[in-house]
């Protein structure tokens, strides 16, 4: 097991970012979910034994601050370039898990000549339905409490991670920082709910290598859905997780890290 890093501080564009960072060789950016980032994750140390992964908390979440201006996932992916310019990635992985997954597939649309593989977790952000077709499970507003059950296919591995919040034992900056994430998870997926519905016919533009990863249990977003944003991007292989709820790598570690580390390495 890797050791805990502590994040950088980072300015983009005068604003500060919170970058987390492990491992070495060729980078790795990871965009995490809509809850957040946890540095002790064990899918995180898998990654970082092969690859030098750079995981920010996204402008809004965590310690990051939130430009003026920057209210949608469009706007996320633009000040995203504008990080990947500055830390000169090349010949880097694109990784990301639901909200993180979205926010990944609209930066690849926009361009992968910095990229050479994306792998997408559980990714939110399309709609391959009609508009009375309900693709992706309402969980804006769902209460603290039934997060477990809805984010994991085992609650009780879901309670470790958002079923004990007691708010009055905590410390004010865990506090903040789950406040933080919330609020913005609310601003940028609210409208329309958690997708972009030109997302899907922009899909074609990825020409790199890809992966889909989707846990078999997701109750947010089906398998099916899933295997649709496969479809959708040229060439991309998509692989399902037993046992695995919509945030399948924080519970099933082992297995999406040796899913997606098989397919970086071919």
């Amino acid at each position: 097991m890797l050791m805990t890093a502590l994040p950088d501080r980072v300015s983009v564009g005068g604003a500060t970012l919170e970058v987390l960072r492990k491992g070495k060789g060729q980078p790795l950016l990871f965009l995490h979910t809509g809850h957040g980032i946890d540095p002790s994750e064990p899918f995180l140390d898998a990654l970082a034994s092969e690859y030098r992964v750079i995981a920010p908390a996204h402008p809004g979440f965590g310690s990051s601050d939130l430009p003026a201006g920057i209210t949608t996932v469009d706007d996320l992916a633009y000040f995203y370039l504008d990080f990947i310019e500055q830390e000169d990635l090349q010949d880097a992985v694109l990784m990301g898990s639901s909200f993180g997954g979205w926010l990944a597939a609209e930066l690849a649309i926009k361009g992968t000549g910095r990229f050479s593989k994306l792998v997408l977790m559980d990714a939110l952000g399309a709609k391959f339905g009609d508009r009375e077709h309900r693709e992706i499970k309402e969980i804006l507003n769902t209460p603290i409490d039934d997060l477990p059950a809805t984010l994991f296919n085992d609650a009780q591995i879901g309670a470790k991670k958002f079923g004990n919040l007691d708010f009055p034992s905590m410390q004010e900056a865990e506090i903040t920082r789950f406040a933080r994430n919330r609020e913005s998870f609310l601003m940028f997926g609210w409208a329309h709910a958690l997708f972009n519905p030109k997302l899907v016919s922009r899909l074609h533009r990825i020409q790199i290598p890809s992966l889909v990863v989707w846990g078999e249990q997701d109750n947010v977003v089906a398998a099916s859905y899933g295997q649709a944003y496969a479809k959708a991007i040229p060439g991309a292989k998509f692989a399902s997780i037993p046992r695995a709820g919509h945030y399948g790598y924080m519970e099933q570690p082992a297995a999406y890290a040796d899913a997606v580390l098989k397919f970086l390495a071919n």
